[in-house]
């Protein structure tokens, strides 16, 4: 009844079931494994596209900063400023306000001052690693406070009117820094070298004179010396802010005149004149508005020596081009981010641990001898 052959073709018929539910696994299996390598490619695609659209989005900020130095320095400064006044106030606003105020506007004076002058300087010598504390300025700063602790005494030294003071320093240095270009920077005279030359030797001169004066002064008096000869950014007398924010006010009409005189005068003392500056009358103007605000900010917090070599180097760095219609606003915002910023730091941070005139020196002396070594391999 039943034939021989059945059992055979169940099997035969349960084994092609069986081929098939398996190349229905595998390809199920192979789907699956497609899916997802769709998936992990669409998602490494997704990955990718959006790496290169942050990479995109930081390089069109990155060229924004780069763009608009001015712009990011203003908005440091401004973010500076408010730290300055609004850090550890603990509520003492009618206290903190107005003797912080007064301190940040003296620290923006110096700022400017030292800044503007020393680019000035620099453009006039066509050298960036020159300052003009090589004409003696600071020199002659400690040796007049040498000379005063000296006559006067230690007592009465601390105890002369700050006004009076202020303004017999400022005649002094510049009264002589005029009588120095007055002497070697005349009409048949003018060699900006040998002028640079006389005024370190002056500087070595006014130097070795406070040395001995120093050995010659009682201890206690030289402990007064040693504390002028640094410059003293927490102890602005608010007093003499009016004179000196009038100087830099005056100086800063003349300076943006000239902007474009400065321009033409980077290009060589044979070039500008070819172009029709009056050279001499130029440098000379030049000197006497460097010689000023030197001597407003040195008699303000005393004498700062690579401060503006570093905010100049800084400056430099980061300007799109050589223009002081830039350079000139660059240069005073960078000055006064530094001392704002780092007397924040010193006073609210570190608790008056350091002084900021010691980094300051610090740092501005690396930088002259990285410019001179840069300057020799060139």
């Amino acid at each position: 009844m039943f034939s021989p052959s059945t059992p055979r073709s169940e099997k035969t018929t349960m084994a092609k079931t069986n081929t098939i539910r398996d190349s229905s696994i595998e390809s199920s299996a192979l789907e699956d494994s497609t899916l997802k390598n769709s998936a992990l490619e669409n998602s490494t695609l997704e990955n990718t596209a959006t790496a290169t659209a942050w990479q995109s989005r930081l390089a069109q900020l990155w060229a924004w900063i780069v763009n608009h130095p001015k712009s990011i320095a203003a908005a440091i400064l401004v973010i500076s400023m408010l730290l300055f006044l609004t850090l550890n106030v603990n509520g003492h606003w009618d206290f903190a306000l107005p003797l912080r105020g007064k301190k940040l506007l003296a620290l923006m004076v110096v700022g400017y001052a030292i800044g503007v002058s020393t680019l000035l300087f620099q453009t006039l010598t066509h050298n960036p690693i020159l300052t003009p504390s090589l004409l003696g300025f600071d020199s002659l700063y400690i040796l007049l406070q040498s000379l005063l602790v000296f006559f006067l005494g230690a007592i009465s030294f601390t105890s002369i009117d700050p006004l009076a003071k202020f303004t017999l320093e400022i005649v002094l240095m510049f009264g002589a820094s005029l009588l120095l270009f007055k002497l070697l920077f005349s009409k048949s005279s003018q060699d900006l070298t040998r002028l640079i030359l006389v005024g370190v030797i002056f500087g070595v001169l006014f130097r070795s004179l406070s040395t001995l004066i120093a050995r010659l002064i009682n201890p206690d008096d030289f402990v007064i010396v040693q504390s002028s000869s640094y410059a003293q950014f927490n102890t602005v007398n608010p007093q003499l802010l009016g004179i000196s924010l009038v100087i830099c006010l005056m100086s800063a009409v003349f300076i943006w005149r000239w902007r474009y005189q400065c321009d033409v005068l980077m290009l060589g003392k044979s070039q500008a004149i070819n172009l029709g500056i009056h050279y001499q009358r130029l440098a000379f103007g030049l000197l006497t508005v460097i010689a000023i605000l030197v001597a407003t900010a040195t008699a303000l917090v005393g004498p700062v020596t690579f401060f503006g070599l570093l905010v100049c180097a800084l400056t430099n760095r980061i300007a799109r081009h050589m223009y002081h219609s830039e350079r000139l606003i660059l240069v005073s915002l960078v000055a006064m981010i530094c001392l704002v910023l780092g007397q924040t730091i010193f006073e609210q941070v570190l608790g008056m641990a350091g002084v900021l005139s010691v980094v300051i020196e610090l740092a501005g002396g690396l930088v002259f001898l990285l410019l001179i070594f840069t300057t020799q391999r060139r």
